[in-house]
């Protein structure tokens, strides 16, 4: 076991579930969240930062899980004006590769080390601690975090410098988004010529083209409910964020479009296949 000091920012639906897993493993953790009701089930097993300038004096590898650019610019901002020599930040967010790669110079300049490190998996998953992660930085930082991201997933996959792994959970993203969407299309298509929607869930979970991503979202469907696991806005963000990176291709408008839609119909706070909501 490691005698490193770990540090958590970040206690939202994926970040909660991620730091229980390290304490669990045994890992001292200090957690801090800018909402402090947040940190409050982490009372009795967990050091409760109340600044970030506090968790970063006592932490020695600290982890990020945030929503967004602005918010993982904010908080590292604040963390580029601590004493961080030595440190090693590893951010979970899903963010621009060239947000992640101002974050990595900033804080490389300040000698310390940055891993991006996003997910892919949702919330059961990061309960679980079946994530997969995606990590972009240098070879002896990745073997430095090893022994936490066993905790966190069931494959560490390090694909090169920084800004690599955020170009694979974009790329993942976009992928899953396209399978949510072609998901509903046939659901709703099958409906239209009087297949009820839970024989054709099982015909396409039985078939060569089930999928893990269809299985999960399956029971939604069938129950025409759906609370968030991954929120239909956070996938807007992530292929808003692909699109601006490049991808731009025949299918790209038309999903990208979709969920804009959903967006704009009230349904950004609930799970990402309630496009089907948006396309009825």
């Amino acid at each position: 076991m490691s005698n490193e000091k770990i540090g958590w920012i970040g206690l939202g639906n994926m970040g909660k579930p991620m730091a229980n897993n390290l304490i669990k493993a045994g890992f001292p953790l200090s957690v801090y969240n800018r909402s402090s009701d947040k940190a409050t089930d982490f009372k009795d097993k967990a050091t409760i930062s109340t600044s970030i300038a506090d968790l970063i004096a006592q932490s020695d590898v600290i982890f990020t899980m945030l929503t967004n650019d602005d918010a993982v610019t904010e908080v590292y901002n604040e963390i580029s004006e601590q004493d961080i020599e030595g440190k090693l930040f590893i951010d979970c967010s899903t963010i621009s590769q060239s947000c992640s790669l101002k974050i990595a110079e900033l804080i490389k300049a300040k000698n310390a080390a940055f891993l991006d490190a996003p997910v892919a998996g949702s919330t059961a998953p990061a309960t679980d601690g079946t994530l997969i992660m995606m990590v972009g930085g240098e070879e002896n930082d990745v073997k430095r975090a090893s022994a936490y991201f066993d905790v966190l997933g069931k494959l560490t996959k390090h694909l090169g410098k920084n800004g690599s792994g955020i170009a694979a959970k974009l790329s993942i993203n976009y992928f899953l988004s396209l399978i949510y969407q072609g998901l509903a299309e046939t659901v709703l298509f099958a409906e239209k010529m009087g297949i009820e929607r839970k024989d054709m869930l099982e015909i396409i979970n039985e078939s060569a083209c089930g999928n893990g991503a269809t299985k999960i979202k399956t029971p939604l469907l069938i129950k025409d409910e759906y609370p968030a696991a991954f929120a239909l806005d956070l996938m807007l963000k992530d292929v808003l964020l692909a699109q601006k990176a490049g991808a731009g291709f025949p299918l790209s408008q038309a999903m990208i479009s979709t969920y804009q839609d959903a967006h704009e119909k009230g349904l950004g706070k609930k799970d990402v296949i309630a496009i089907i909501e948006a396309m009825k």
